[in-house]
């Protein structure tokens, strides 16, 4: 049965989930939740950086590629990222 009234749960991301840094504007492995903090890295490794749970969500994986293949296209192109 559907609740129009109920507010949507969205999963939260656990350690080894894709996720999407909704401050940064990026995406990272889970590798470590604490108390109000999530460690992240870079998906083909890199820098990890930290961010408020609350700014981050699990990714679709539609929305995954998608920032994949415009990385991709930018670097062809020659651009700074």
């Amino acid at each position: 049965m559907n609740h129009p009234d109920r507010t949507p749960v969205h999963p939260t991301p656990v350690v080894g989930d894709l996720a999407y840094d909704t401050l940064q504007d990026r995406y990272g492995i889970v590798m470590e939740r604490g108390p109000g903090q999530v460690h992240l890295r870079p998906r083909g490794g890199g820098r990890e950086w930290t961010a408020q749970p609350e700014h981050i969500e699990l990714a679709r994986p539609g929305e995954a590629l998608s920032s994949q293949v415009a990385r991709a296209n930018a670097r062809s192109r020659g651009e700074a990222l």
